[in-house]
């Protein structure tokens, strides 16, 4: 039977992921952006230029971040979110030219990590 101690113990942990998941999603997502336009991309658009091998190397982090969500007990209609997110971007990101563009306007990781923040914010 948890304590009181072990409940708020996990409070800075899911913190502690919840930020880590933030700073691993803007670096994939967003960490640069187009001077003179609001555009931005991170190292999934970069890597994902990779052809055969880019897209495939970005689902790990993906894979990653759901596993932070299970972590933490997040509903699996959530996960299922996440993992269309993922599927998504890593089926039309693998279409050369078409999947590069795509990148740049599909912020997976960024959505998964909007869906696990709402998550823990409801208390999951």
């Amino acid at each position: 039977m948890p304590t009181d101690t072990s409940l708020t113990a996990r409070l800075p942990d899911r913190a502690e992921d919840l930020a880590r998941v933030d700073r691993v999603a803007r670096l994939l997502d967003t960490r640069y952006g187009i001077p003179g336009t609001r555009l931005r991309f991170g190292l999934d658009s970069i890597i994902g230029l990779i052809p055969g091998v880019g897209d495939t190397a970005m689902l790990l982090p993906s894979l990653w971040i759901m596993s932070v969500v299970w972590k933490h007990g997040v509903p699996k209609r959530t996960i299922g979110r996440m993992a269309w997110n993922a599927g998504v971007d890593y089926v039309i990101g693998s279409i050369p030219l078409v999947g590069d563009l795509f990148d740049l306007v599909f912020k997976s990781h960024r959505k998964n990590a909007a869906l696990l923040r709402e998550a823990l914010a409801r208390g999951a």
